[in-house]
């Protein structure tokens, strides 16, 4: 995070040295769906999805942050943990990030043997990675900085 005498990223209309909660949402609706900040400062923003520029404009908003920063982010779980991936990047920790995910959506699973993220819209056990074709296996494991599950390949036990 940047220190309080930074002046402000150009376009995030945030002020330096913000302290308040940052209330971040995705999704086709307009509500943030937050709960109460107890009166502290408050900070809204909508997304329709984490994209690569959406992303990059929430770096942007969270570097002009300061400690003691609280962000709450709603909507899909694979936005909001892309999102909370940035945050991490960020240097924001775990202590000061709500997640507020949707019941259902999309997720992504990383592949180890490529390196690559595969969205997966079924929830099934296995998925088959789109970067190398490999049939991964999905754990429960999610990693906050890759902001995917991780996945392994599925039969690599099994004799050739």
């Amino acid at each position: 995070m940047r220190s309080a005498s930074m002046p402000p990223t150009a376009g995030t209309g945030l002020e330096p040295g913000f302290r308040g909660v940052i209330c971040v949402s995705f999704g086709s609706t307009g509500d943030t769906a937050v709960p109460d900040t107890d009166g502290q400062s408050r900070f809204d923003l909508h997304f329709e999805a984490a994209t690569a520029d959406t992303l990059s404009e929430l770096s942007s908003v969270f570097s002009s942050s300061r400690v003691g920063v609280r962000l709450v982010l709603a909507g899909p779980p694979t936005d909001i943990r892309a999102a909370a991936a940035v945050a991490a990047d960020c240097g924001l920790v775990g202590e000061e990030v709500t997640l507020l995910p949707q019941e259902t959506g999309p997720r992504f699973i990383y592949c180890p043997h490529c390196l690559s993220t595969t969205i997966d819209e079924t929830a099934d056990t296995e998925v088959k990675c789109q970067g190398c074709a490999t049939t991964l296996a999905v754990t429960d494991h999610f990693s906050r900085r890759r902001g995917a599950y991780l996945g392994y390949s599925a039969h690599a036990e099994e004799a050739a």
